[in-house]
């Protein structure tokens, strides 16, 4: 059990991005360690997860929550061990996934529609897991290919991004679905990865200079679902591709959050091929949670699902690091460890 921090380094937003996020977007503090009130947690951050939803956070336009403000700190999913509790659902020493901030030390409230998620103890699962393909991305994975997508056994699904964190289960699921999956990636090398490992049939890198003419080659029949991750240049491609009255799961526009420019989207194409287009953000589904842990958990448990993570060490490297969803630097799900000086 963790005995209680020295101090908590946090990261608080100093100003909006311009394009990449930089360190100088960020003020780093060290400050006391609060303590918790009645009803509340203190937690230890063990693991924070970056995903592209931290950059539209960044940004003063409209969206699904707030943005953060300057001088906040910075909005996070994380994994972590509670200190000290003031409720009575929680211990010190359980395991917690909740909205810890880019932080080492965050007080939570244990109740209310924010409540922390405890895990239950003995679970055979590393703890990156419930980030990634036990957690948020998983479950955005479950039920954006299973109830917008609407698979059937015998289509073609391409995702994009399919390396990354949402990606790699989303194509996972669509083959356990009896699909034709085929997957857009950043290099040979993940691309080898979703096919040698996940079970993709084929996976096209979009750096390739032919790589349209390959994505064609790959869906002889047409593509019957789009689970799209990217947007831009290759929404555009896969939808020019798709068959009469395919279904597109709009769960990311990655490729546009750096620029600050609205993302466009072919809609003659939508209308001229009857599309379904379907966007959702996960929060929606959270009454349902538990559903599709229990699936993916089973999944992983039989060697169906396989997750991969990449992990970087240290809260400090968490601004940089960010980036690597963009630049196509992680493969799976992108976690920071976070060092708590005793």
């Amino acid at each position: 059990m963790s005995t209680r921090p020295t101090r908590n380094r946090q990261f608080r937003l100093a100003s909006r991005p311009e394009g990449k996020v930089q360190r100088s977007n960020f003020d780093a503090v060290d400050g006391d360690v609060p303590s918790p009130g009645a009803g509340q947690l203190l937690v230890r951050t063990k693991y924070l997860s970056l995903d592209p939803t931290n950059r539209v956070w960044m940004q003063d336009i409209e969206q699904y929550l707030p943005p953060v403000q300057i001088g906040e700190v910075m909005r996070g999913v994380g994994l972590g061990e509670v200190i000290e509790s003031q409720h009575p659902d929680f211990k010190a020493g359980d395991l917690v996934i909740g909205m810890v901030g880019w932080q080492e030390v965050a007080v939570l409230d244990g109740g209310g529609p924010n409540k922390p998620t405890r895990l239950p103890p003995g679970l055979p699962f590393p703890e990156p897991a419930f980030l990634g393909a036990l957690g948020v991305t998983g479950i955005t994975a479950y039920f954006g290919l299973l109830e917008l997508g609407k698979p059937k056994a015998g289509e073609t699904v391409v995702v994009s991004a399919a390396a990354g964190a949402v990606g790699s289960v989303a194509g996972q699921i669509a083959k356990l679905q009896g699909c034709r999956v085929v997957g857009i990636a950043g290099s040979a090398d993940k691309c080898a990865w979703l096919t040698g490992e996940l079970g993709f049939d084929a996976a096209i890198c979009y750096r390739d200079a032919d790589w349209k003419e390959q994505l064609r080659a790959a869906c002889p029949e047409g593509i019957d679902v789009d689970f799209e991750n990217v947007g831009g240049d290759i929404m555009s491609t896969v939808l020019a591709g798709m068959n009469l009255h395919g279904r597109v799961v709009l769960c990311g526009l990655i490729s546009g959050y750096n620029t600050g420019k609205r993302m466009l989207g072919p809609f003659d194409t939508v209308l001229m091929k009857r599309l379904t287009v379907s966007g959702f953000i996960i929060l929606d589904y959270a009454p349902r949670f538990m559903e599709a842990v229990m699936q993916l958990g089973q999944w992983m448990m039989q060697g169906k699902l396989r997750h991969a993570d990449t992990i970087v060490d240290g809260l400090d490297a968490a601004p940089e690091a960010l980036n690597m969803l963009f630049d196509g630097g992680n493969r799976g799900k992108l976690l920071v460890r976070v060092a708590v000086s005793q």
